[in-house]
């Protein structure tokens, strides 16, 4: 067999270079096609093919060639699985020399269409001792047999390209257990964010949009969509991705593949969604999409919704099991966040509601106590009035009731001025609080002391001023009504970004806990400083009194 030594100068030096192009390229194809154009070059052969064993190494899986045309491998019609002469090199991996294909005993001859081929060449590529594949070359220029010298330069190109081989195929192997451990991580990334979400995100919206992101990534969707069950129908609530969505598009739960996948509750991958969605792809703001993956949402045995991702961007644009169990294991975390969020908004708007009803039973309460009261001791007055003979009696009468309706309105000002002061709209909140302080203290004989210290040069948001009046509102009402207290403390400052407010009194003192629910206001301090994302806290004092204190958030 001839060697190396055998080899002029010129194919040494091409061999040499030729190694080190191969050995430098990491991508199997690449590798592949650069191995055919080598072998071509190095021994004039016209046409050059690679055959790649399959796993069992008993026929061909994959057939490379060059200097066949596109018209000629139609002509030509399936590639040769590894019979004939191609056969001989997979049953007995040895090189092989021929002058003259057609006088081998093993020759079949070609099919139709198959270009005239006489010379032939075939060398085995052998990676950590087993056959991987085979060079097949043909048709040496000028119509002369293959050489020796030809033989022993594919020889070393063949030792050459299969440790090129085993370089691109241990990085390819290193490469999709790189991209599977990636996967893996951002499945614990998306599930960390979700869990996030549900032990500290309580704003539905928010969790939503969170979803769809981390989902978007997870899987890298083009557009990924989160419904939720309303009634007979799926509404579109979130999206990520070039999606656009309308408010008002609901997906029919009993017409619509989404439907079916929240009733069955079993994820679904579509390869057709213009035909399999049941629900033409534009009603839902994706005029493009080809395939997607609905997962339905599901949280203690219950559905009330569907994560749908559509078109990955890598790829052929369709999603892999690996895809589905991917997005199941995160559907099953944003289920159990989606279901805590909607409970928690449940639970606030039930707050709020219950807060904003005691409030209302407080002011019908003033004024069926003061003004209707009022009202009603003015006509009592004015009817006995209009009853006296005596006009130095009725002028009396006249003037007294005169000095009641002063006092009433004063007293309605007053009532109005609670409800929506106009010097916080006007002036700002601290003139207002330092206003409300001046009047608790003249009206109830309180000692009211104040330290407000807010920035000068600019006003806080309008729904923070009014949270921090109404906190010093209701706990000034509450000394005043049930703390027979002789002195109050206020006080507001600005620190950190947040708004600290601290009202202390030298009253009697009261149990929180029994006081909850009893008409002391603090339900509605609660409801009003959890809204704002801020911090209230109740405490009686060891000697006498209470403290209220707040801390909200500015920015």
């Amino acid at each position: 067999m001839p060697t190396a030594a055998h080899l002029d100068e010129y194919r040494l030096a091409r061999l040499i270079d030729a190694g080190r192009g191969l050995l430098a390229e990491l991508d199997l194809d690449l590798v592949l096609d650069r191995l055919l154009e080598i072998a071509a070059d190095l021994t004039g052969a016209r046409y050059v093919a690679l055959g790649v064993l399959d796993d069992e190494r008993q026929e061909l899986a994959r057939f490379l060639t060059r200097g066949v045309d596109e018209a000629t491998h139609r002509a030509i019609g399936d590639l040769p699985r590894g019979r004939g002469i191609l056969g001989v090199l997979i049953n007995d991996p040895r090189p092989l020399r021929l002058t003259d294909i057609g006088d081998h005993p093993r020759s079949y001859g070609f099919p139709p269409g198959h270009p005239p081929m006489r010379t032939f060449l075939g060398v085995p590529i052998i990676i950590r001792g087993q056959a991987w594949g085979n060079l097949y070359l043909t048709e040496k220029a000028g119509g002369a047999p293959f050489s020796g010298e030809d033989e022993a330069a594919v020889v070393v190109l063949s030792d050459w390209a299969a440790i090129a081989i085993e370089n691109a195929r241990l990085y390819r192997d290193v490469a999709a257990r790189r991209e599977e451990l990636e996967r893996a991580v951002r499945r614990i990334q998306a599930s960390a964010a979700i869990a996030r979400a549900v032990g500290g995100e309580t704003e539905i919206d928010r969790i939503l949009e969170l979803v769809v992101k981390r989902g978007r990534a997870l899987v890298d969707a083009h557009d990924v969509l989160i419904m939720l069950r309303e009634g007979d129908d799926l509404a579109i609530v979130a999206a990520a991705g070039h999606v656009r969505i309308d408010q008002h598009v609901r997906v029919p739960l009993s017409e619509s593949t989404a439907g079916e996948v929240l009733a069955e509750g079993r994820s679904r991958r579509i390869d057709d969604a213009a035909r399999e969605l049941r629900i033409p792809p534009e009603r839902l703001g994706l005029a493009d999409a080809a395939t997607a993956l609905l997962v339905p949402l599901v949280y203690r045995g219950h559905g009330f919704g569907v994560l749908a991702a559509f078109d990955r961007l890598g790829g052929d644009g369709a999603f892999t099991a690996d895809d589905e169990e991917l997005l199941e294991a995160f559907a099953a975390q944003a289920a159990t966040a989606v279901a805590t969020g909607r409970s928690v908004e449940i639970d606030r708007r039930r707050r709020s509601l219950a807060a904003a009803e005691a409030e209302r039973h407080r002011w019908a309460r003033e004024l069926h106590d003061e003004t209707l009261q009022a009202l009603g001791a003015l006509k009592l007055l004015l009817s006995t009035a209009t009853g006296l003979d005596d006009p130095a009696a009725m002028h009396d009468a006249m003037r007294n009731a005169a000095e009641q309706l002063t006092h009433d309105i004063a007293g309605l000002r007053s009532l109005i001025a609670e409800l929506r002061p106009p010097a916080l709209d006007e002036l700002g909140l601290a003139p207002a609080l330092a206003s409300l302080a001046r009047r608790t203290a003249t009206s109830n004989g309180l000692a009211v002391r104040t330290r407000i210290e807010l920035p000068d040069d600019r006003r806080l948001a309008p729904e923070l001023e009014t949270t921090v009046y109404r906190v010093v509102q209701e706990s000034l009402t509450n000394i005043v009504k049930h703390a027979r207290a002789t002195s109050v403390e206020l006080a507001v400052r600005w620190e950190g970004g947040d708004v600290h407010v601290s009202v202390s009194d030298d009253g009697v003192g009261f149990d929180h806990e029994a006081a909850a629910g009893t008409g002391f206001g603090l339900a509605g301090m609660h409801e009003r400083v959890e809204l704002a994302d801020g911090e209230l806290t109740v405490v009686r004092r060891a000697d006498a009194g209470t403290v209220v204190e707040a801390r909200l958030p500015a920015v």
